[in-house]
């Protein structure tokens, strides 16, 4: 019952700043101009801490559920609440025993991402907003359009967690990112492209822009407009018109070119990463020594043989034991 004890209780989070500045270490980008590369590169950390925290406090953190107990009593006033969405009043609610991942089933966890994810994007373009986080003037304004280059940007990458013959997405967060994307390219009138060109090693390549002088106006109105849907429909426990809604933008076919695109994404991922961490020890002097290791394969193995070298007999005998099993 998650919904309830943040809706009645409270709540925390957790941001993992350190595996976040160990993966932003990472010079390598794809899909984007040489100009916003450079910007990406530099201020995608920052930009990735202001988003993180208004996704998990006020995007998962909101949101009231409207239920009927098993008395009929209302957690919300029935007689002069109006959906926003329609101007008419609330005509479906959780009832007793539902709750929103019965309800939303498979759909749900990917739909609360993607509320999430719209949240984070609406409320960076409040500067006060920015300013709790740090960010003032001109770097304010170089976050916020980081921010959002990153959301469109990881809205293709998230064509790799697609799958073709069963028409299926792997992962919640990469499925919100490209609904955001497609409803950016439908109804943002400009402010996202995305397009197929040949690279400079002559590859099939894509490039991803980003209207700057958009993002304020046409930007903010269309998730403004999308956001309040994904919102009431998720309060009154409307399925079948979040349903309708979401599938139409994370439906992916080789009528819009998607599906060649996601080719295109598969042959440009780039080699996982490798943290590789030095090895203490300490001395019998009482001093301690420090090793480091290249940054290769080679080195990686290296650094785990001696780190765990002092564990072989212990594994082997655990081996041993349970061979029985296999």
């Amino acid at each position: 019952l998650d919904d309830e004890i943040r809706q009645n209780e409270g709540f925390k989070n957790v941001s993992l700043g350190n595996v976040l500045q160990a993966a932003y270490q990472d010079k390598r980008v794809s899909f984007l101009s040489p100009e916003d590369q450079e910007l990406f590169v530099t201020l995608r950390g920052p930009a990735f801490e202001v988003q993180v925290g208004l996704h998990e406090l006020l995007g998962h953190g909101s949101g009231k559920l409207f239920r009927i107990d098993e008395t009929g009593t209302f957690n919300f006033d029935s007689t002069s609440v109006k959906n926003p969405v329609t101007g008419e009043k609330i005509t479906s609610w959780y009832r007793p025993g539902e709750t929103y991942d019965t309800r939303f089933s498979s759909l749900a966890s990917t739909y609360e991402e993607c509320r999430a994810e719209c949240v984070g994007l609406y409320l960076c373009l409040n500067r006060d907003v920015l300013k709790v986080f740090g960010h003032l003037g001109p770097g304010a304004e170089d976050i916020l359009y980081v921010n959002w280059l990153n959301m469109v940007r990881a809205g293709v990458l998230g064509l790799e967690f697609y799958t073709p013959h069963t028409k299926k997405w792997g992962q919640a967060h990469m499925q919100a990112r490209h609904v955001i994307l497609r409803l950016l390219l439908e109804r943002g009138g400009g402010l996202v492209g995305v397009k197929k060109v040949t690279g400079s090693d002559g590859r099939p390549d894509i490039l991803v822009t980003l209207d700057r002088s958009l993002i304020d106006t046409r930007g903010k109105a269309v998730i403004q407009e999308f956001l309040l849907k994904l919102q009431v429909y998720r309060s009154t426990g409307d399925f079948d018109a979040a349903s309708s809604l979401y599938e139409r933008y994370s439906a992916v076919s080789e009528d819009g070119g998607w599906l060649e695109l996601r080719e295109v994404v598969l042959a440009r991922k780039l080699p996982r990463r490798m943290l590789i961490q030095p090895l203490t020890r300490v001395q019998g002097n009482g001093g301690v020594s420090l090793k480091q290791y290249e940054v290769s394969v080679e080195g990686l193995v290296q650094q785990y043989v001696e780190c765990y070298d002092h564990y072989d007999s212990q594994l082997e005998n655990l081996w041993l034991q349970s061979q029985h099993f296999w």
